[in-house]
C-alpha cells in the first residue's frame, strides 16, 4: 500500500493544511492502481471523518479517540494518520467533496457505505451528544452516498434515542404485524452480521460500528417484543 503519498503531503503541511490536503486530493482525483485506489479510499475516509468532527465547531479528543477505534491503520504509519486528522479537522470546508469520491468508490458496496457512514455516527456521538450541526453534516453525507431519508433515520436511531426509535430503527412503521416484525428483524440481522460484512468485502476496522448497530437492531426488536406482550396481557385482563 502506497503509504508515501500520504507522508508526501503531509510534508507540505509546513505550508499550510490546504495545501497538504489539495495534494491528497490530486491522488483522489485521478485513476489509480488498486493499492493506490485504497490509499486513496482511506485517505478520503480519515478527512471526511475529521472534518465531520469539526462539525459543531470543536474537534475534541474524544472524537479522535473514536476514530482510532473504528479504524485501524498500520502501527507505523499511526502518525501519519493522526496527523492528517489533526490537519482535516481545521475546518469543515470541502467535506462533500470526499463524501463523493467515497460514494463513487463504493458505488456497488452498499454494506460498506453503510459502513462508513456508522463510522462517522460513532464519531460524533463519541462525547454523548449529537450536536444539529453534526445531524445536518451527516444526514447530507447520507443524500451523497444515495441514502434515503428512511434508511438515515434507521442508522440515526442507532446512536440517537428517540422516543419513536425501536420501529424507526427496524425500518418499519409502527402498525407492523409481528410477522412483519420478525421478518424484518431476521433480514436485518443477517444483513448487519460481522461474518456476514466481512464475507461481502467489509474491512475489519468497520466492524466495531458494525457491532454496535447489530446490538441497536437486536435492542429494538426486543423493545417492541416486551411492549406488544405487555400489551397483549392488558387486553387479556381488560378483555378487550
Amino acid at each position: 500500500m502506497p503509504w508515501q503519498v500520504l507522508k508526501s503531503a503531509l510534508g507540505m503541511a509546513t505550508n499550510g493544511a490546504r495545501a497538504a490536503l489539495d495534494q491528497l486530493w490530486g491522488v483522489l482525483g485521478v485513476k489509480c492502481t488498486p493499492a493506490q485506489s485504497r490509499i486513496a479510499f482511506t485517505i478520503a475516509v480519515i478527512t471526511l471523518a475529521a472534518k465531520m468532527s469539526k462539525a459543531d465547531g470543536v474537534a475534541s479528543e474524544v472524537e479522535a479517540e473514536a476514530f482510532d477505534q473504528v479504524y485501524v491503520v498500520p502501527d507505523d504509519e499511526h502518525d501519519n494518520v493522526k496527523r492528517l486528522f489533526q490537519l482535516a479537522s481545521q475546518d469543515v470546508a470541502g467535506y462533500e467533496t470526499y463524501a463523493r469520491q467515497i460514494a463513487s468508490h463504493l458505488e456497488h458496496e452498499p454494506e460498506l457505505k453503510t459502513s462508513v457512514l456508522e463510522c462517522l455516527f460513532h464519531i460524533a456521538c463519541a462525547d454523548g451528544i449529537l450536536h444539529p450541526a453534526e445531524n445536518d453534516f451527516l444526514a447530507e453525507v447520507a443524500r451523497i452516498f444515495g441514502f434515503t431519508a428512511t434508511e438515515f433515520q434507521s442508522i440515526r436511531r442507532c446512536y440517537v434515542r428517540d422516543p419513536d426509535g425501536p420501529y424507526e430503527t427496524l425500518g418499519l412503521a409502527a402498525d407492523a404485524t409481528d410477522a412483519e416484525l420478525k421478518r424484518r428483524y431476521h433480514e436485518l440481522v443477517k444483513r448487519h452480521h460481522p461474518d456476514a460484512l466481512v464475507s461481502k468485502g467489509v474491512p475489519p476496522e468497520f466492524l466495531v460500528a458494525a457491532e454496535k448497530r447489530l446490538a441497536a437492531i437486536t435492542a429494538a426488536y426486543e423493545i417492541i417484543q416486551t411492549e406488544r406482550g405487555r400489551r397483549a396481557k392488558r387486553a387479556l385482563e381488560t378483555g378487550a
